[in-house]
């Protein structure tokens, strides 16, 4: 089963320290829903309160169009997979799955068959009498999330489960997240600080700051066309230009007024928008691309980012002529 879910006004005082003005945020059954935002922004705030951890101090939370208000965490059809997996290490991998179902009253035989089902689903299939000890970090994030899912949770809340993981096993688990949430077709609340997570598995990012929704949108929108200075610079890199009626530090560059937002990879040898010559600072290798600093020749106090071919590895003082695309002009 799933179910969408509605925050209405909610609002979370914590004595005199409001950290939650006013929320409000629809997820539709069966969406994949990140929130995102730096420490202290209220995402977990938020997290807790859907799960019953704590009541708001005003507002509403339905699921299902149920209104949660006096539901306790245990009475809640919503299940919540924590950061350091809170295995028992005394409980096979099956039992730990079950332990849920049995404290459902359900018998032996079908805890026993769905705990099977949920291992082989995060692909732990035939590892049902292992301990947790026996298994890698990774591993043991799999089995928290087995047995969430085994009590057929209607949202299923992920309170940064990845966060423990070095880089290389997080992405793995990222894509597992993703492909296990499209299987079962359960409502996912996600939260995390981290960008590039929220980017690979959500259908939608919630971008919060102190305590309110910054932006909203699919990966792509909310990163390509953010909504505010805020949502462009914690969402990765940017380089800002001062604009006034299409013209800059650099000369025109495009029509309007404010701050235009341009990513480092959006900047470099081609593109429709001339920015002129720039001076190299620095330069380094990163893989997939090389990283430069340049100060524009017509505006030397400026410093951008930009991101260079494989390539290319400009020594610093060489001169570059940059072009542009995808600009987002922001007040």
């Amino acid at each position: 089963m799933t179910a969408g879910l509605t925050i209405d006004r909610v609002v979370q005082r914590f004595g005199d320290a409001v950290v939650l003005p006013g929320i409000d945020l629809e997820i539709a059954a069966g969406e994949f829903v990140v929130l995102l935002g730096p420490s202290g922004c209220g995402k977990t705030t938020l997290l807790n309160l859907i799960a019953g951890f704590a009541e708001p101090t005003s507002g509403r939370i339905l699921i299902g169009g149920r209104d949660m208000a006096g539901i306790g965490p245990k009475d809640r059809p919503t299940t919540t997979v924590f950061q350091d997996y809170a295995l028992f290490p005394h409980m096979t991998l099956a039992d730990n799955v079950a332990f849920g179902l049995r404290m459902r009253g359900v018998g032996r035989s079908a805890r026993r068959e769905r705990a099977e089902a949920m291992l082989d689903l995060v692909g732990l299939s035939g590892r049902g009498a292992a301990r947790p000890h026996e298994l890698s970090g990774g591993q043991r994030q799999r089995v928290a999330l087995a047995r969430a899912l085994a009590v057929e949770p209607e949202v299923l809340l992920l309170d940064e489960p990845l966060g423990a993981l070095d880089l290389k096993l997080r992405r793995a688990m990222q894509d597992e997240l993703k492909s296990i949430q499209a299987k079962v077709g359960t409502t996912f609340v996600h939260v995390t600080h981290d960008q590039e997570e929220a980017m690979a598995i959500a259908d939608r990012i919630v971008v919060m700051n102190e305590g309110r929704i910054e932006d909203q949108g699919p990966p792509r929108q909310v990163y390509l066309n953010p909504r505010t200075l805020f949502t462009a610079g914690f969402m990765g890199e940017i380089n800002r230009i001062p604009l006034a009626d299409g013209r800059s530090p650099l000369g025109p560059l495009v029509p309007g007024s404010g701050t235009l937002c341009l990513r480092p990879e959006a900047i470099g040898t081609e593109g429709p928008i001339a920015l002129g010559q720039a001076r190299v600072l620095e330069a380094a290798f990163f893989g997939t691309h090389v990283r430069a600093h340049v100060a524009p020749v017509a505006a030397p106090e400026l410093r951008l980012v930009v991101h260079l071919p494989q390539k290319a590895l400009p020594a610093p003082g060489e001169v570059l002529t940059l072009f542009a695309r995808d600009p987002v002009v922001l007040p």
